[in-house]
């Protein structure tokens, strides 16, 4: 199955809601950091969060930031998408092992950790980008993202983030859902929402079981209330370059290219969402100097 999500609408309009299934863009996050299962499962669940937030993005060049920092031994998170769900991201400590949770499952709360922050930004094109923050409430991400929203947007959401990850450390799926609740939803509603998706099974479950995005809305909401919506592709994206690189050299000052160019001779660069590696020979560096 591709990745992709889904939108929809359910009773009267009043709910809004995206399901997501991100498998490929998990497996492609996990061969290029080379993460462990833990750390496949944090990253994955904030990637998944990310595609699943860029959809309520406008405009074409708008992009959304997570930045996770917990105390635990993964040490943080960045994620970002653009509007079309291109998304990359990292972890710190990508090769971290703990032993699975008291109830079996990988122990995403205590590799984030369960001190610490969780920032969003959205840089809409407006002269300052806006930027979200809460203390996390689990290092669960999930709930910590649910929280973000209840807490700093004000717009009560539910959020079902997961991966399997299998003993031999492959990606079996990954997937999500964020449902969010719009001015004029009565508390009928509310107690439905909070009815369906408490007798859910865990998604990754669900996926494994065949389930589509589709199928998981329609166990929470009826037929005659779910209007789907648009559907898009999501997918694992960089868009560093050397031309960026450069930039990002450049913005360290004369003097200290200068250091690198006479005690160097030259400097190599890398990308923390690819691992991509870019080479400046001492006569780039001197170039660089020339064309300030």
């Amino acid at each position: 199955m591709k990745d992709y999500i889904v939108r929809a609408t359910a009773e009267g309009s009043t709910v809004r809601a995206v399901a997501a299934v991100t498998t490929n863009l998990v497996r492609e996050a996990q061969t290029i950091h080379n993460l462990s299962p833990v750390a496949s499962a944090a990253l994955g669940r904030t990637m998944t969060a990310a595609a699943l937030m860029s959809t309520f993005l406008k405009g074409s060049k708008d992009t959304i930031t997570i930045q996770v920092k917990g105390d635990g031994p993964l040490g943080g998170i960045v994620v970002i998408s653009d509007s079309d769900s291109n998304i990359r991201g990292y972890v710190n400590n990508p090769q971290i092992y703990l032993p699975l949770n008291e109830i079996g499952k990988l122990d995403v709360a205590t590799a984030v950790g369960r001190n610490g922050y969780l920032n969003v930004i959205k840089d809409l094109g407006l002269k300052e980008p806006y930027i979200g923050y809460v203390d996390l409430l689990s290092g669960e991400i999930g709930e910590d993202i649910a929280y973000y929203y209840a807490y700093s947007e004000q717009i009560p959401s539910v959020v079902a983030l997961g991966v399997l990850v299998d003993k031999n450390e492959t990606i079996l799926n990954s997937g999500g859902f964020l449902i969010q609740l719009m001015p004029g939803a009565g508390e009928d509603v509310v107690s439905k929402i909070e009815e369906k998706t408490a007798a859910l099974q865990p998604i990754t479950t669900l996926l494994r079981n065949g389930k589509t995005p589709e199928d998981i809305l329609g166990m929470i909401f009826d037929e005659k209330s779910l209007k789907l919506g648009e559907k898009t592709e999501c997918q694992y994206q960089c868009n560093c370059s050397r031309e960026r690189m450069e930039r990002n050299i450049m913005s360290l000052g004369r003097s200290e290219i200068k250091s690198m160019a006479d005690e160097m001779h030259g400097a190599q660069t890398q990308c923390h969402f690819c691992n991509m590696k870019y080479q400046f020979s001492e006569d780039d560096l001197l170039s660089m100097l020339r064309d300030e």
